[in-house]
């Protein structure tokens, strides 16, 4: 079974990628779990190049194969914000409803059909050795007019996916684990991880 380090504190995040590529024999560790508790600093002005430093400097400290992401919501009439400071919009005062709340409130004139957003997400994979895959994954929506459901976590109560007419927190967990951007990214690099742990 090979051990395999994915770049967070979050043993919900851990438990997601478990649940997605749990066709493949690995064992999943955090950085605390590995005892690492430097934070990397995300320099990068997209979320690819957030991703491949997240993977880069974890997997050179641990000496193990090591999964990173980077993703958030890009929205049209925002120019692409928050885009990749997604998790830190507004500053350091706000939560995920005080982000939300502020997308909404830029967004208080704009008609709906001018909503359009979408969820990014890049994952980089980096081998003890250096070797650095990625893959990406993105899912197109609109932003609500309000917060809809209590799933999910993140801008997930404001990003209304059209195809199943709710927004992404009031779609069932199994639902939004088959077409997030998180899962559509993990799809793409599955078979180069698949490889890379010789399964």
């Amino acid at each position: 079974m090979t051990r395999i380090l994915v770049a967070t504190h979050n043993p919900g995040k851990l438990r997601e990628y478990a649940e997605l590529l749990a066709d493949l024999n690995l064992h999943w560790l955090t950085l605390d779990d590995a005892g690492i508790t430097f934070e990397v600093e995300e320099t990068g002005t997209t979320f690819e190049e957030n991703a491949r430093l997240k993977a880069v400097e974890y997997a050179r400290s641990s000496g193990m194969l090591t999964l990173a992401d980077d993703s958030g919501l890009e929205v049209e009439a925002l120019g692409g914000e928050p885009g990749v400071y997604s998790a830190r919009y507004g500053g350091n005062g706000y939560d995920d409803i005080g982000r939300y709340r502020l997308v909404l409130e830029k967004l208080a004139a704009t008609p709906a059909p001018r909503r359009q957003a979408r969820f990014r997400c890049v994952i980089a994979i980096c081998t003890p050795t250096g070797d650095v895959h990625t893959a990406a994954g993105s899912v197109e929506g609109l932003i609500a007019d309000g917060p809809r459901g209590s799933n999910g976590f993140g801008y997930d109560p404001i990003f209304f996916v059209e195809d199943y007419g709710r927004t992404m927190a009031e779609l069932p967990p199994e639902t939004k684990n088959r077409i997030s951007h998180r899962a559509r990214a993990i799809q793409a690099i599955h078979e180069t991880l698949a490889a890379l742990v010789g399964q």
